[in-house]
């Protein structure tokens, strides 16, 4: 890397990543509707995403794994009983990266940040198998040009008629442009069994299709006296189905421009350095997963791409 690259003060990594089983990111309470735990949503969009706090979390316990620093650089930090807290030193990758918490004797926020993790392209069952469902804006989130869309049609790289997206019928036409979106897409890694299948509709369609096709499972709690269903447990609960693609974005800052005063030993001296460290999380995600309900068979996700410096600070 060179000096040049050494001095700019970020990097932005986008990420992309596919669900390998429905995902569970909860609002942390119960409402009154068709599910009693519904996911997180944008409030302007109502699109589900996960929070970037939920991924800056795993991503933190996940690294410290990888770097042999759990559990006591992961976690909030704050020192208790039988805990010593992070301990908070430049030559830790966990604190550096992640940042520390040290109650009344400061802290810092580390070098990593995450954004919300968006939908890009949400699996849709129809007539004629899956499909992937995307809009314009979706697109454009995720720096990608989208073709232009008519409000009443599904755009598809083949159309045949109509098609169902779930409940809704619409008259199919064919994607402008597809080659310049499918290599978009390949850039960031979509597999070529998704991207095959891609279907663009309107944003105002987008948002109703997603929410119309959430994956919705109920549990109910057993009475461990009886072995029976206890009475009155009965729960549902939704979730992003299996085969979601979702992305987002991890700001790396320079630990030259960023830095606690501590200079000697430091855990990692580039961006580079700190988004490698982020990444040593990834597999982890595969295997152990993010949200809730990890062991009713839900969270796992495979990271298909990570891009190198998409976006870097001014020189």
């Amino acid at each position: 890397m060179t000096n040049t690259a050494n001095s700019r003060p970020f990097e932005s990594h986008r990420v992309t990543a596919m669900a390998l089983d429905p995902i569970h990111v909860g609002t942390g309470g119960t409402r009154l509707g068709r599910v009693d735990l519904s996911i997180v949503r944008d409030p302007v969009t109502r699109l589900p995403k996960i929070p970037g706090s939920s991924l800056a979390g795993v991503h933190r316990a996940y690294a410290a794994l990888a770097k042999n620093r759990y559990p006591r650089c992961a976690g909030q930090g704050q020192e208790k009983p039988g805990s010593g807290g992070h301990c908070g030193q430049m030559d830790c990758p966990i604190c550096t990266v992640f940042g520390f918490a040290r109650g009344q004797g400061g802290g810092f926020a580390g070098l990593a940040g995450f954004t919300d993790a968006q939908l890009l392209l949400f699996p849709v069952p129809t007539y004629r198998g899956p499909h992937w469902v995307t809009s314009p804006e979706t697109l454009r989130a995720a720096d990608i040009e989208p073709p232009t869309v008519e409000n009443d049609k599904v755009h598809l790289l083949e159309p045949d008629g109509h098609l169902n997206l779930g409940w809704l019928m619409l008259e199919g036409t064919t994607i402008g442009d597809h080659a310049r979106l499918r290599g978009a897409l390949d850039n960031l890694r979509v597999p070529d069994c998704v991207s095959k299948h891609i279907a663009i509709v309107s944003d105002q369609l987008f948002t109703h299709i997603v929410n119309s096709n959430l994956e919705v499972r109920t549990s109910v709690s057993i009475d461990p006296a009886t072995g029976a269903a206890e009475e009155g447990a009965l729960f549902t609960y939704e979730a992003l189905p299996r085969a979601t693609i979702l992305t987002w974005q991890v700001t790396c800052r320079n630990p030259i421009h960023f830095g606690t005063g501590q200079e000697q030993d430091k855990a990692v001296r580039t961006p580079r350095d700190v988004f490698e460290v982020v990444a040593e999380a990834q597999p982890y995600l595969e295997q152990l997963g993010i949200g809730g309900m990890g062991t009713r068979g839900m969270g796992r996700l495979r990271v298909l791409a990570s891009a190198d410096g998409t976006n870097s600070g001014p020189a």
